[in-house]
């Protein structure tokens, strides 16, 4: 394949949209296993006898290293090929997929899992990355509109098709999904893409890589392991010292370097700082939406796996309309004001969420989830189509790297914030009075460990009790989730660079639709 050196050469090669296509096959393939593990791991447990620590490491081993990998994954598709490290990264999780279904052990199972997380840091930034040398800035948001779809999609996909496989195969089969879908994304990425890449990017500093991935290792993991330890716990504060020791010798080294694998001038850039940033406040609220919804809908409204993950379609319906709809908005009323109008439409959907009872029912779920999915789109697609846009051509895969890593903290940060607030709550508010010690302490773990407990000692009390303190908590993170939106709103209002909105294409030609879409400042 010939490789890319000019935007207006692809802009007019027809190919760039099945090129597309197969970097829709890559994301999607990620976009499964994000959500499809959750649904196996009650079984996994049981098959493997795993503890709690230990299923909550198969589910956290593919964030930290997919998190820490970032970066450096972006900088090594800038030297020697970002199509060459997408299908290399599209292997390496095949690879991890096949030990994770053949794995006996539970110690296997995180090691598959780790390893699918190399894979997938080096699929995430370069998928972005190869946008602006295949797009030029009018069809760019489509085109990051459509990458984000197929993320976005394996979200209510995965537990779907979880659910299916586990009552049909053994738990294995969970990963043995990957490995078809992974061999698409190859074949898609072999036959469709174009290769690009910069030959003048900096070589790969291992010292740099090193700080990198120890630093933002020790950061996600203070991150997970503080609501289950607690934020008192000797490690937390150890790990987060660390990381900040780590990082700090990072931006040193960094900034003494001609050309450094963290580019601080990037964060610099208006554009591509608060671009990045609303983009990171927005995967804060998605998160801790989509981490209080499922067992809402299977513990307080009785769904299965596969009935929930059917039930949380209506936000990929609303994020759709928005992908779709996100470019013509934008050309009309300039980035800054969709930014700041989806901010306040998914501040919106969570203020409203946050009146969510235990009988409200599904209906009224599925309106705030829509409306959810319409301000994600609005939001995050023009938000990170400003932040590609604002790179130069020569730092696309270590500039995107360094959003996504940074839009994966936001959502770490996110699960673990909120999810700490939640479990506080819920204990705090449940009643077990009348239990053994013992059962109390596992009823105050999770809203479905006391329906277990409940249906064990047969009381409906404590069943009843633990919808409400469930649907009290997550009322409490919604609304958390909404000030944080609104807050983010504001500041995408105030700091976001204008830009001028472009007449119709009727009305203006490519010269000037294309100026008015790439303005910075």
């Amino acid at each position: 394949m010939a490789t890319v050196t000019h935007p207006d050469e692809t802009r007019r090669d027809p190919r760039r949209w099945w090129a597309l296509g197969a970097l829709v096959a890559s994301m999607l393939t990620l976009g499964f296993d994000m959500t499809i593990l959750n649904v196996a791991l009650p079984t996994m447990a049981a098959e493997l006898g795993a503890t709690t620590g230990q299923q909550q490491w198969m589910a956290d081993a593919y964030v930290v290293v997919f998190a820490a990998l970032m970066l450096p994954a972006g900088l090594l598709g800038d030297r020697f090929g970002r199509r060459r490290m997408l299908i290399a990264g599209l292997g390496v999780f095949l690879a991890g997929s096949l030990v994770g279904a053949l794995a006996g052990d539970v110690s296997w199972v995180v090691a598959a899992r780790a390893v699918m997380g190399i894979g997938g840091a080096l699929v995430t930034p370069l998928a972005l990355s190869v946008l602006p040398s295949l797009f030029g800035a009018d069809e760019r948001t489509k085109a990051v509109g459509v990458i984000s779809a197929a993320s976005a999609l394996g979200l209510p996909l995965g537990p779907i098709i979880g659910g299916w496989l586990l009552n049909h195969f053994w738990w294995g089969s969970v990963f043995l999904v990957n490995v078809p879908m992974a061999a698409i994304g190859i074949a898609a990425c072999v036959f469709l893409l174009p290769e690009t890449r910069d030959p003048a990017s900096p070589k790969v500093d291992a010292l740099s890589t090193a700080l990198t991935t120890t630093g933002l290792g020790a950061l996600v993991y203070a991150i997970i392991e503080a609501p289950d330890r607690g934020w008192g716990d000797a490690l937390v504060p150890a790990m987060f010292a660390a990381a900040v020791l780590l990082l700090t010798a990072l931006v040193v080294r960094e900034r003494g370097v001609a050309r450094p694998m963290l580019d601080m001038t990037l964060l610099g850039h208006r554009g591509f700082l608060f671009n990045t940033l609303a983009a990171t406040l927005v995967m804060f609220v998605l998160s801790g939406l989509m981490f209080v919804l499922p067992p809402y809908l299977q513990a307080v409204l009785g769904h299965d796996a596969l009935g929930t993950g059917v039930r949380l379609l209506p936000m990929m319906g609303g994020l759709m309309i928005a992908a779709r709809g996100a470019q013509p908005v934008v050309a009309r009323f300039g980035a800054r004001a969709v930014v700041s109008a989806g901010l306040v439409v998914l501040a919106f959907a969570a203020l409203l969420g946050s009146r969510t009872t235990a009988g409200s029912g599904y209906g009224f779920v599925a309106l705030w989830l829509s409306i959810t999915g319409i301000g994600f789109g609005f939001s995050v697609v023009p938000a990170m189509d400003g932040a590609l846009g604002t790179l130069p051509r020569d730092r696309a895969g270590s500039g995107s790297g360094l959003l996504m890593t940074l839009r994966q903290v936001g959502a770490a940060i996110g699960i673990a914030l909120l999810g700490s607030l939640l479990a506080g709550i819920f204990r705090d508010r449940l009643d077990v009075t009348g239990l053994p010690a013992r059962a109390a302490d596992t009823a105050g773990d999770s809203v479905v460990a006391a329906h277990l407990i409940a249906d064990r000692v047969h009381s409906s009390h404590l069943a009843a009790s633990a919808n409400g303190a469930y649907v009290h908590g997550m009322s409490v993170v919604l609304l958390v989730c909404g000030v944080a939106a609104l807050v983010a709103a504001l500041l995408a209002a105030a700091f976001l660079p204008r830009t001028a909105p472009a007449r119709t294409a009727q009305d203006a030609g490519p010269e000037m639709v294309a100026p008015a879409a790439d303005a910075r400042q």
